[in-house]
């Protein structure tokens, strides 16, 4: 999971749209538009025939005075339904600063430091370390680099066609950013 940057000038600040029961689609659309399309946790490519939500990050906030731009995500349906129900605190925050030095990316996991409860809090929350995403992160890592080698190109190039030729095959942003070193986010186009 990398970390989510938020838009200090947000149409959703701007136009001051507020999450309520009914129909959010504008809200929808500008979040899944500054996410690039891709899911807040799972990171991967959130297409035209995936069902999507728009997540309170803490559900406590959820229709209240203190639910805000900062609490809401695009997120895939069913990551969002597997998300535990129980709220942790203290948790890392998804636009945390320091979010990518305390949530460390390993090898397909994610860790944090010992005393670090907040960041363990946040990996427990999204179940970030289920053995089957550690599996597919180091199965489509793994993929890629063969893909690279055959191809004897650099992965910057690799995955600069990947996106411009089918982005929805593309997903794990922060395994691909440590992974080969590069910073995928910026080749992204914004939606």
């Amino acid at each position: 999971m990398k970390r989510i940057l938020k838009n200090p000038d947000s149409q959703i600040i701007v136009k001051k749209l507020l999450y309520k029961i009914g129909s959010n689609k504008s809200l929808a659309s500008i979040l899944l538009s500054e996410q690039k399309n891709f899911c807040a946790y799972t990171e991967e490519f959130i297409g035209i025939n995936d069902a999507a939500d728009i997540e309170h990050f803490n559900p406590n906030l959820k229709l209240n005075d203190k639910d805000s731009y900062q609490n809401w995500f695009m997120v895939k349906h069913k990551p969002n339904n597997l998300k535990r129900t129980k709220w942790l605190e203290p948790i890392l925050h998804p636009t945390d600063e320091d979010f990518e030095q305390r949530l460390i990316y390993f090898e397909g996991y994610f860790i944090h430091q010992p005393d670090d409860i907040a960041t363990k809090n946040l990996i427990d929350l999204l179940n970030l370390n289920d053995e089957n995403f550690v599996k597919n992160r180091k199965n489509f890592i793994q993929r890629r680099r063969e893909r690279i080698q055959e191809r004897a190109i650099s992965p910057e190039d690799y995955f600069k066609e990947r996106i411009l030729k089918e982005i929805d095959s593309i997903k794990y942003l922060r395994a691909i950013q440590e992974e080969f070193n590069i910073n995928i986010w910026d080749l992204i186009p914004q939606t």
